[in-house]
């Protein structure tokens, strides 16, 4: 195990100590080690060892390799620690998860003589480092040099930087997180919000990753820190807290973070200056992160961090970041690219206002590369903190902010699934397909549209192809990415194919009895009340049934409500949707030409031997999304921010932030469906209230082993007869119209799934009497359950499922002509139809 330290160039230690005097000097003696190579031998009466630099033993950094202490543990226990190594077991020592010197024996014969540290010479081995530094003089000596080889074990063997994150995570994206030993500069102008980014590091850090935060305030004092971060956590009203009226909740808030005080230190000294913050972070044990609040462009007498010792004070921060492996992110109140030259930065996030008063955008900029990327953040200065805004823009900026962007949302969507594989921060893809959708980033990136338009039968190909991913949180975003992708193909007319595939709105649900919606795109007019002559009214109907309501409920959110609050965090994955296949059973994609000519692709699923003798038996749920509608449980007035919450309360619906439950089955899908693609930084999601009451009943039933814990959620009173008599109507239109069918049916199909598009209607330029995405989206998610519970129940009677897709559609291995007896046969809402596909043949049209 220690054949490296005996081999390679020899090199004296620069000194000796007893145990005792290299215990009270300890981490000077490693920052020796660390920065200049210097070697001290330690004695312990008959033991001897070397503290030494990491390059004498490259195999130190390897984590878990050898036994490891943080330097406040090590000092602790030091004279043991210089035992077990004398004994020849190296000792690596630590700052926070960092590998910085390694305790190493001395040869027997060098042992002889330990007080003359120049007859130890050779007892340990430089690893491959070039190092010819002399036992007497340090001034003159050559500096310490590292080859590429040690340099890319140390890199290998450290893996991902792990750093501190904004807990922004479309900021995170574009910033891969806070490098230790790098300087970040946060650019804003006065009251530009910059403080405020500077403190979502220190809270993510501290109060969600538990790490240790150095907070130096020279602007804000730290009872100021203190109620912003308050007024983050809690979403109450900073002007308020300041004031000092604190709610009941916010004084249980202001508890809980009183128990995690010790993880964020504040100095708002009003003598601060960088060189005390570089004096004081070396005393602080597992320190993750410095930040510096702020840097004043403005001269101030009375503030050491402002004015022309701006540059000389970055420069000591840099240092400090090198020296001590740690990010520290400071804020400059000024976005003025001269000063921001002088300060030289290794990293600069600078904040610029959009067109948007509720939205900035932040540029990722590196010294030697220039801007790398950027991203949107919601401004809620109300509440003292950002928001995420969704994806990293990708249209290129040329630096005056985003050009008009190309592209569909389904490609753009696929765009940001594909860049953790694209930038090569994960690997599992084959070259050829990594290579296409790099092509598609960069297309976007570049706003060329011609190039895309080039791209988009590859594109086509990979997706229908569904190439196999690694079975990671991003693996899992990728696939669903390229599996909408491939459907909103498969929908588009032929000669719609060099244009894209349809747009979000058009590319949701499946096939089947709602499969009119995934084509019914909205259009001028829709939002208008259909004739009298119409088979079926619907959105009048809709309108009358939310009318009627005594709950009096708001029908619009109103236009500059919709970047704060609840809004910005619903999306469409909060459907739940399956998008599920048997583990065991292989998919593939087959190309078929409908009846209308046009070209798509269906599913071909190859059953194993092991499933025995049968067939696929095609399931399609008839008018999931109606039927949902006869009890969905939403909130019909405004949604509160009402925090984490200790269980979930019948008496409200909303959204609710989560963690993903750990679910053991592998005959059935996870119970969130697509939900779990897109987690934050911390594995949690957003879900809506039917979700929530799934859980519940999984875990009543023992199918789940705790309910999942409650971090935040967004709610109001519950009701779950808002859109009954809108189902009522349409189950009674249904009943007239099915036997009827042809065009007086295919009119009430379209129309039903135009009524209920305009709930959320995605673009500014399609009118509706709604804006409310929340019930969209719960009516959505109501349908996913109710199919996901259906084809539970057959599985627990001893079926077996081996699809289930969307809403509607699910696929079992039976009996020929014989569907699970759980379901009913028929054509009334909540029943379903049947079909029966031989092995080997393909899904036929308007069944996946």
């Amino acid at each position: 195990m220690l054949e490296e330290v005996s081999q390679g160039q020899e090199q004296p230690p620069e000194s000796a100590k007893s145990a005792t005097e290299a215990r009270a000097e300890l981490y000077a003696l490693v920052k020796a080690a660390e920065e200049d190579g210097v070697t001290t031998l330690i004695r312990k009466r008959e033991d001897h060892a070397l503290l030494a630099p990491l390059d004498r033993f490259p195999a130190a950094r390897q984590p878990d390799a050898f036994p490891s202490h943080v330097l406040s543990a090590a000092q602790k226990d030091f004279g043991d620690l210089v035992s077990r190594a004398a004994h020849g077991e190296p000792q690596v020592l630590r700052r926070s998860r960092t590998p910085v010197a390694v305790l190493l024996p001395v040869e027997a014969s060098s042992a002889t003589h330990p007080s003359d540290p120049a007859a130890i010479a050779g007892a340990a081995s430089a690893g491959g480092a070039v190092n010819n530094r002399g036992a007497q003089s340090r001034v003159s000596a050559p500096r310490r040099l590292a080859t590429l080889g040690d340099t890319i074990g140390s890199v290998l063997a450290s893996g991902p930087s792990g750093g501190p994150t904004f807990g922004l995570p479309g900021l995170d994206a574009a910033t891969g997180g806070l490098q230790p030993g790098l300087l970040t500069l946060v650019a804003a102008p006065p009251a530009g919000g910059g403080s405020l980014l500077g403190l979502a590091a220190a809270r993510q850090t501290a109060l969600v990753d538990g790490r240790k935060v150095l907070y130096a305030a020279s602007g804000p004092n730290r009872a100021d820190i203190f109620r912003r971060i308050l007024a983050a956590e809690t979403g109450g009203d900073y002007p308020r807290l300041k004031l000092g009226r604190l709610t009941e909740h916010e004084q249980q808030v202001a508890e809980r973070l009183r128990q995690q005080a010790a993880v964020l230190l504040i100095d708002d000294g009003s003598d601060l200056t960088a060189e005390a913050i570089a004096e004081t972070a070396p005393h602080v044990e597992d320190l993750a992160l410095v930040v510096v609040d702020r840097l004043q462009a403005a001269h101030n007498a009375r503030l050491p961090l402002s004015g022309d010792r701006l540059p000389g004070a970055s420069q000591v921060l840099a240092t400090l970041a090198r020296t001590r492996h740690v990010p520290v992110l400071a804020v400059v109140d000024s976005a003025d690219p001269t000063l921001l030259g002088l300060l030289d930065a290794d990293v600069t996030l600078t904040l610029a206002p959009t067109g948007d008063p509720s939205k900035v955008q932040v540029t990722v900029s590196e010294r030697d590369f220039g801007a790398l990327g950027s991203a949107y953040l919601g401004t809620d200065l109300l509440h003292a903190r950002f928001l995420d805004a969704g994806a990293v823009p990708l249209a290129g900026t040329g630096g005056q902010g985003p050009a008009p962007s190309i592209g569909t949302a389904v490609e753009r969507e696929l765009a940001e699934a594909a860049l953790p594989y694209t930038s090569g921060a994960q690997q599992g893809l084959s070259a050829s397909v990594t290579h296409v959708l790099a092509a598609l980033r960069t297309a976007l990136v570049d706003g060329n549209q011609s190039a895309l338009t080039e791209l988009r039968p590859s594109l086509a190909e990979v997706a229908a192809a569904l190439p196999s991913v690694p079975g990671t949180a991003e693996g899992r975003g990728l696939a669903a990415a390229l599996d909408a992708y491939n459907t909103a193909v498969s929908a588009a007319a032929p000669g719609q194919a060099a244009a894209g595939p349809p747009t979000a709105d058009s590319a949701h649900v499946s096939d089947g009895e709602d499969g009119d919606e995934r084509e019914q795109v909205l259009q001028p007019g829709d939002e208008e009340d259909e004739p009298d002559s119409a088979p079926f009214p619907a959105l009048k109907l809709l309108k009358d049934a939310v009318g009627r309501s005594k709950m009096h409920p708001i029908k619009v959110v109103r236009i500059e409500d919709r970047e704060s609050g609840p809004w910005p965090l619903i999306s469409e994955h909060m459907d739940g949707e399956p998008r599920w296949v048997h583990p065991d059973v292989t998919r593939s994609r087959v190309p078929h030409i409908r009846d209308n000519g046009k070209r798509v692709r269906r599913d071909k699923l190859d059953v194993p031997a092991s499933f025995g003798s049968g067939v696929l038996c095609l399931i399609d749920r008839n008018g999931s999304y109606p039927s949902a509608c006869s009890a969905v449980p939403l909130a019909p007035n405004k949604l509160l921010h009402t925090g984490p919450l200790a269980g979930f309360d019948k008496s409200g619906a909303g959204i609710y932030l989560v963690d993903i439950p750990e679910w053991p089955r592998t005959d059935m899908p996870q119970p969130l469906g697509r939900i779990i693609d897109r987690p934050d930084a911390q594995g949690r999601v957003w879900v809506t209230t039917p979700h929530i009451k799934q859980l519940e009943r999984l875990v009543r039933d023992g199918h789940l082993a705790a309910m999942p814990t409650i971090h935040d959620s967004w709610t109001g009173k519950a009701n779950e007869s808002l859109f009954k008599p809108f189902y009522a109507a349409a189950r009674q239109a249904r009943m007239e119209l099915v036997q009827a069918g042809g065009e007086p049916y295919k009119a009430y199909k379209t129309r039903l799934s135009i009524a209920l598009r305009l709930l959320w209607p995605k673009r500014e330029e399609q009118k509706s009497p709604f804006w409310r995405p929340d019930w969209r989206m719960s009516m959505v998610a109501e349908a996913s359950v109710r199919h996901w519970t259906t084809a539970f129940k057959a599985v627990q009677e001893g079926h077996t499922l081996i699809a289930l897709r969307n809403v509607d559609a699910a696929v079992f291995w039976t009996a020929p002509a014989t569907p699970p007896d759980t379901y009913r046969i028929g054509t009334g809402f909540g029943e379903v139809k049947a079909k029966f596909v031989q092995p080997g043949e393909f899904i036929p049209e308007g069944d996946d």
